[in-house]
């Protein structure tokens, strides 16, 4: 794995500042992935699923609307999570007053291409690649013994106590998700957990995007079109800008998010487990050049030195398996020197190739 960035990092953030008239070629998407703002469907089409959950919680038609939404979307949001709203708006706070912190100041945290903890502007290690209009910070949260709040931001007061609490909450809340994923495949509650490598050895991390505001929002993208690599990914989304598009047959949909609500999409590896029942679906964020936006995602991923493949019980001689095993570590390797490319990865696995 590469252990430095193969061009010099530009806070794209303070690039904005500056005042650019125009965006900078090297954030210039190709023409056929420029994005699209505007859209023939009908608003009833523009709607990804939103789901109760004290409507889903151990109930069986709860069950049935969760594998609707995970087999035709990928994507649902989510509402009556148990998720403490004012700590939600609290740690996004933070996480704003972070990034308005000099640039002296977060570069204390700049990260490297090896284990991407910290701060940092570009995803992959290709040199010369077209690169996204944001920034970020990424850290790690578990397994628990690669936890290192001292490589969190310490500024604003209290963001590292706010981070942990998020982190615990969402953790709870995560564990619960793949109970139900596992019941709406028919198996056992346990399974799902079981085949990531167990509650006590799964990763977790977490990634709050900043997306300045671009003088040419045509052009580019805060993050190009991708899915998810790892099991689950739950996204506390700006609570005031949308910038959310999630894909949709040949088109793209800008999630208008509901107060209060959080985000839940399917990543690869789920889509692996599942054997291709539940699908991990591309998304791609737009950028606007009145504001600014953040966002935090924080990620739910299988222990990283375990095989993943199709799950057993959901092989059949109708539906036999779709993909070669992999370990996450190795996956999770090719997705970091690449950076976002679609749905290549995880296509890459299908046997039928």
């Amino acid at each position: 794995m590469a252990t430095c960035w193969p061009e010099p990092i530009v806070s794209v953030q303070s690039l904005s500042q500056t005042g650019v008239p125009t965006v900078p070629n090297r954030y210039v998407k190709p023409a056929h992935q420029r994005p699209v703002f505007n859209t023939t469907q009908s608003d009833a089409e523009m709607e990804i699923p939103v789901l109760d959950m004290d409507d889903v919680w151990g109930k069986p038609e709860g069950l049935r609307l969760v594998r609707s939404a995970c087999e035709e979307w990928g994507f649902f949001q989510m509402v009556n999570h148990g998720v403490n709203h004012s700590l939600m708006e609290s740690v996004r706070g933070a996480w704003r007053e972070f990034f308005e912190l000099p640039l002296d100041e977060k570069r204390k945290y700049a990260n490297s291409p090896d284990t991407y903890e910290g701060y940092g502007s570009r995803l992959g290690v290709v040199k010369d690649a077209k690169l996204d209009w944001s920034d970020y910070f990424f850290l790690n949260y578990l397994p628990s013994s690669i936890r290192s709040p001292s490589k969190w931001p310490s500024q604003p007061p209290k963001i590292r106590e706010l981070i942990e609490e998020y982190g615990e909450e969402v953790r709870t809340l995560c564990e619960r998700l793949i109970e139900t994923l596992s019941e709406s495949l028919g198996l056992e509650p346990n399974h799902l957990m079981k085949a990531l490598g167990g509650e006590n050895k799964v990763g977790a991390s977490l990634r709050t995007n900043f997306y300045p505001k671009c003088p040419q929002p045509q052009l580019t993208l805060g993050l190009s079109s991708h899915s998810d690599p790892g099991g689950i990914t739950i996204l506390l989304p700006d609570e005031k800008v949308a910038g959310l598009q999630v894909r949709r047959g040949d088109g793209w949909i800008t999630v208008k998010s509901v107060p209060n609500a959080l985000i839940v999409n399917i990543g690869d590896q789920i889509q692996i487990l599942s054997n291709g029942i539940y699908k991990s679906v591309e998304h791609q964020v737009i950028v606007n050049s009145g504001m600014e936006r953040v966002s935090l995602a924080f990620f739910y991923n299988p222990r990283s030195d375990i095989p993943i493949g199709p799950i057993e019980e959901l092989v059949t001689e109708n539906r036999p398996a779709l993909y070669k095993q992999i370990r996450y570590d190795e996956y999770r390797s090719l997705i970091r020197q690449k950076g976002p490319c679609g749905k290549n990865q995880v296509d890459s696995l299908l046997l039928s190739r």
